[in-house]
């Protein structure tokens, strides 16, 4: 698949990163090297259990004055910015006006679940929703939030009255206020999270836009992830954004173009796991179908699990107990960390994702243990989810081994629990941004000058009786639950 462009040979691109907690940007030299960088943090609202939201023009700004930070480092040295890549949350929806860029509603995040009655009364659609969408019937997904934005906002039906209404995934809101652009456009990792993309055609899809009563003309329009977007206003600068996509999306590329034999799993907020998908090989049972990326006419796509409770895990777990929560993690495993048999966590934190899709699943301990030995548990659960779904990616092809980045990768116990529960080595990259350096390497043309990545520790199996042992139990509780909801389960 060709890129968008030319490599950019010399000089350096300009990463943006929005994500939950802050926004980021990262100057990458023509090596792929890390130069400046700033970052941005961000609030979030959560009320009750279902509604998730950020403030949109926070996003915007914080963004802005994360590239003016980062730019302004690296000015001294008067290296040319070439051009930029902005990789946002997937999932997450705005509503704004058209016309002036204005947001009419807040970002109602991919946590968010405040529409799930609606595709409740939706489940026979199902599996014709997977079977163009490649998803899953979620709530997560943008599809019933903009539902319930039209049907619940008067700012939003009187901007739709008006035929001046725009609405679609965060990252079209973001490229149109950073480029000072009326036009709204979308890539297609993020319009794929939406429950409205066809990922075989790469547009949207009229049989879902009817289903869910949504209009096209609303909506942005599909271009590929290699796009010339508009130049990125910031200050006196004007810098080429050239590549738009997902978070997951970018960072299955920061360590290059990225290899089928290889599962890439990034642990922040949430945990993701992913591989691009071998051809022919059909999508496995539970697991989604994602486009890492298009250049319009060919496309690159990858089947991926998500575990919605890692990072949103440890902080539901951190605003109940009194523990040092940043010094446990740092034991050398999680077992270790507590003299006694650890309980089982059942990790309903944000909704059980794959394979199993069960928006309220329960959140408890099974068994005693103190304040250390929970930790232990939530981190198990993390690798117990992530083992499961493997199993389900290994079951459609092989897998050589796993590469891992983000926050709680560094936990070295939950690397070592991971290679010896999956049997496949582990190898941690020094890399601390992998979206970033994603999304500039995507925005750079996947340059060959850059250099790969050095493994800053590897995690060989070695087999761990006891850790097996609770695995074993934890799935037994799993499937004791789902008998008691009058279904049966398949690991």
């Amino acid at each position: 698949m060709s890129s968008h462009g030319a490599p950019q040979e010399a000089g350096c691109t300009l990463a943006l990163d929005q994500g939950s907690h802050s926004s980021r940007a990262v100057l990458f030299d023509a090596l792929g090297a890390p130069i400046a960088s700033a970052h941005v943090p961000v609030g979030t609202l959560r009320e009750g259990n279902d509604r998730v939201e950020q403030e949109p023009w926070e996003l915007l700004q914080s963004l802005r004055t994360a590239a003016l930070d980062a730019c302004d480092a690296e000015a001294a040295r008067g290296v040319p910015i070439r051009g930029a890549g902005l990789a946002t949350q997937r999932s997450t929806i705005v509503c704004w006006e058209r016309s002036t860029g204005r947001a009419l509603t807040e970002a109602i995040s991919w946590q968010d679940r405040r529409n799930a009655v609606l595709l409740e009364r939706m489940r026979h659609l199902a599996s014709r929703v997977r079977e163009i969408t490649g998803l899953p019937l979620s709530p997560h997904y943008g599809a019933s939030k903009l539902r319930w934005c039209l049907d619940h906002v008067s700012a939003v039906q009187h901007a739709a009255a008006a035929h001046d209404l725009a609405l679609g995934p965060l990252s079209s809101f973001l490229v149109q206020g950073l480029v000072h652009d009326r036009s709204a456009v979308v890539d297609p990792a993020n319009a794929s999270r939406t429950l409205l993309f066809d990922s075989t055609t790469l547009d949207w899809s009229a049989e879902l836009l009817g289903l869910f009563d949504l209009s096209r003309e609303q909506l942005p329009r599909c271009v590929p992830t290699w796009h010339h977007y508009g130049p990125l206003v910031l200050a006196e600068r004007r810098i080429p954004l050239e590549a738009c996509t997902g978070d997951q999306s970018a960072a299955a590329f920061a360590f290059g173009t990225p290899d089928p034999s290889i599962a890439m799993i990034n642990i922040g907020t949430g945990a993701f796991v992913q591989r691009v998908a071998p051809p022919q090989a059909p999508l496995p049972d539970g697991l989604l179908r994602s486009v890492l990326c298009s250049d319009g006419t060919t496309a690159m796509r990858s089947h991926e699990g998500t575990v919605n409770g890692a990072g949103s895990a440890v902080e539901w777990l951190r605003s109940r107990v009194g523990l040092d929560v940043d010094r446990a993690l740092a034991a050398p495993s999680p077992a270790q960390s507590s003299p006694h048999d650890l309980p089982l966590f059942m990790n309903g934190v944000g909704g059980l994702g794959s394979p199993f899709w069960q928006p309220d699943f329960p959140i408890e301990f099974v068994g005693d243990g103190d304040d250390t030995a929970r930790l232990a548990a939530v981190l198990e659960s993390v690798v117990f989810l992530l083992c499961v779904n493997l199993g389900s990616l290994r079951r459609s092809a092989p897998l050589q081994r796993i590469r891992v980045s983000g926050g709680l990768s560094r936990s070295d116990g939950l690397c070592r629990s991971l290679a010896d529960l999956s049997g496949l080595p582990v190898e941690r990259y020094a890399v601390a941004e992998a979206t970033a350096r994603g999304v500039a390497f995507l925005a750079a043309g996947r340059p060959a000058s850059w250099q790969p990545l050095p493994i800053e520790r590897a995690f060989t199996p070695s087999g761990d009786a006891a850790l097996a042992a609770r695995f074993s139990r934890w799935r037994a509780e799993m499937a004791r639950r789902w008998e008691n909801r009058g279904h049966s389960l398949i690991f």
